[in-house]
């Protein structure tokens, strides 16, 4: 009789030690969810907005101390203003009892429109100074890379407003790069352009170690992540088919076959190697050829997203590459003693193995990677990689080596790695609060949903 007792009890021991572990994870998830949104509304939008904003010029002011003060002579790239006016969008529809999101984002709108924005010749101009006057490069005035985040933003505003001048502008830059940028014969898009449109092209005058002339990985995967955000917004057949087309090209050629992203390209899509050369000629070239880690995470991502929104019928392939993008990633340029993704690798040809060439974490990457492991965690929980565990520490490791308690922001890198990034400048034109927030809400989103899968 005792025997039968003691059998009964512990025959239900699994079931309330699953319920238990449930449980437990949830109340994990939740306290994660609270702790990441408290960072986001305390040492992040409220430093940015509305104290970012240039009443005088118009736009956004892009360049602040380490103590978040505004110096400089603030010269404003459309990559910045544009991620201003996608993060102030975003925000206003998560925090509509806050209403200096969209009063941030309506002016930042209003500067993409009237200045960024080129009347004359159509697209947007990669740089001006504060007052809004035209700094032409040496080489290039317009990229498709600028020009995607103007989509990108404008896409978001109006889904935030309803304005629909925005989603005109929007069409009209989709509608610019079509003309200009796309390639219709090798597919993708050409990067550098002049004023009026057209492609510069790469000559002998253009040094080995410049990009000009190159289609690449980084325009690539934002203009899937631009065309992505219209067609929420704009569900035009054209749209969907430039999402689908970028959406393969960089799954199935920009993708190689270890899993990390080919940086540069001719104009028919062959990769820019330096990998016969000597260590010397490569890592005077690295900018253009090497294994960058965030950027086949944040990728990964991309990838899903573009493939959830217009509904690619193969989106089991493209989990598959983006689950090996991220292994790769983690099985060869991961932190594994206090997290974070290190920033360059290199397959030299007499190693077997890669090669951390620059173990420096930079932010944006860091961000990323909090984003698409918690994604990979809730797509594979039992997977051996343990994405969940990789997850709690990398947003450990943010907490400790990127966030700045004291003065708000995150440093430009890690200070395990770079400690003089405490003092260095919190925002510049290539650094606002896009990689950051993106990746800290979507992760409160995803902690606090029930359906994870």
């Amino acid at each position: 009789m005792l025997k039968y007792k003691i059998e009964k009890a512990f025959r239900f021991l699994p079931v309330i030690f699953v319920l238990s572990c449930a449980s437990e994870k949830s109340n994990d998830r939740a306290e994660l969810a609270t702790a990441i949104e408290k960072s986001i509304t305390t040492e992040l939008l409220n430093k940015w907005y509305p104290a970012s904003m240039d009443k005088e010029y118009g736009g956004f002011l892009s360049t602040w101390t380490f103590d978040f003060k505004p110096t400089g002579e603030q010269d404003k790239m459309i990559v910045s203003q544009s991620r201003h006016v996608w993060t102030s969008a975003k925000a206003s529809e998560v925090y509509q009892d806050q209403p200096h999101f969209k009063e941030c984002a309506s002016h930042g709108f209003k500067f993409l429109k009237d200045v960024m924005w080129d009347k004359t010749n159509g697209g947007f101009h990669q740089l001006v100074d504060r007052q809004g006057n035209v700094k032409s490069g040496a080489t290039e005035e317009k990229t498709a890379y600028g020009n995607s985040f103007g989509i990108y933003a404008l896409a978001a505003y109006y889904h935030a407003t309803g304005d629909t001048s925005a989603l005109e502008l929007a069409k009209d830059a989709f509608m610019w790069l079509e003309k200009h940028s796309h390639d219709p014969v090798y597919k993708g898009y050409f990067q550098h352009m002049k004023m009026d449109g057209s492609v510069i092209k790469r000559d002998n005058t253009v040094a080995s170690t410049q990009e000009t002339g190159y289609k690449d990985q980084n325009s690539s995967i934002h203009l899937l992540e631009a065309f992505t955000e219209l067609y929420q917004v704009w569900p035009d057949s054209l749209v969907a088919e430039r999402v689908k087309e970028m959406l393969t090209l960089i799954r199935d050629t920009i993708v190689n076959d270890k899993g990390s992203l080919v940086l540069f390209f001719q104009p028919d899509w062959t990769p820019v190697s330096f990998r016969d050369s000597s260590e010397a000629v490569i890592m005077k070239h690295h900018n253009l050829d090497h294994v960058s880690f965030g950027h086949d995470v944040e990728t990964a991502y991309l990838m899903l997203e573009a493939s959830h929104a217009v509904g690619i019928k193969d989106h089991t392939r493209t989990i598959e590459i983006g689950k090996k993008m991220v292994d790769h990633a983690l099985d060869n340029g991961w932190d594994d003693k206090v997290g974070g993704f290190y920033d360059e690798g290199y397959y030299f040809k007499d190693k077997s193995d890669i090669t951390i060439i620059r173990d420096t974490k930079n932010w944006w990457a860091q961000a990323e990677g909090l984003n698409t492991l918690l994604i990979m965690a809730d797509q594979f929980p039992n997977d051996e990689h343990q994405y969940y565990e990789k997850f709690k520490k990398m947003w450990q490791y943010i907490n400790t080596n990127l966030i700045d308690h004291e003065h708000g922001e995150w440093y430009s890198g890690g200070l395990d790695k770079e400690p003089q990034q405490k003092t260095a400048l919190k925002g510049h034109i290539w650094k606002a609060a896009y990689h950051q927030y993106r990746a800290m809400a979507n992760c409160v989103q995803r902690l606090r949903s029930e359906k994870t899968h």
